[in-house]
């Protein structure tokens, strides 16, 4: 049985440790930055967007958390905004450890998150995922997500 529950002070460093260079990988491959310009930018919106860290206001960070055995195993994160006005949320991470992928949890977690917030009142869930993650494309589709628009980007050169 897996379950979502508040991330605690002492779990956002390894949140970070795995957040950080991945969103760094994510901007270089997609907005075509170097590698030192993608982890310089990808630092930059961290401390923006979670300048208190987990007792940032309006922002939730959860840990999805396995039940199963005998202690508590962490198997992934999720940290999204929520929009009271709107009765929604908008997803800035949802990722499942590389140990526990391929196992359903990522399919169970958002079918958790998903009655969480309908018993909270929200109608409505959003997110942004990468047009080359296959992985995290095929666990919102089979959740029932559907694309709603397309970003694009173009680097401007000199001259």
């Amino acid at each position: 049985m897996i379950a979502l529950r508040p991330m605690r002070d002492d779990e956002f460093p390894a949140y970070l440790d795995y957040f950080i260079p991945d969103y760094a990988a994510e901007i270089a491959a997609n907005y075509r930055l170097s590698d030192a310009a993608a982890l310089t930018q990808a630092k930059g919106e961290i401390e923006a967007g979670l300048p208190d860290g987990v007792a940032t206001a309006g922002q939730v960070l959860l840990s999805i958390v396995d039940l199963s055995g005998p202690d508590e195993t962490l198997v992934g994160y999720l940290w999204y905004k929520p929009d009271m006005a709107l009765r929604s949320v908008f997803i800035a991470d949802f990722h499942i450890l590389a140990a526990h992928q391929g196992q359903g949890l990522g399919k169970r977690a958002m079918a958790l998150l998903e009655s969480d917030l309908r018993a909270g009142g929200f109608t409505q869930i959003k997110l942004r995922v990468a047009g080359d993650n296959d992985r995290a494309r095929h666990v919102y589709e089979v959740s029932g997500f559907r694309v709603t628009g397309i970003n694009m980007s173009k680097t401007l050169g000199e001259g």
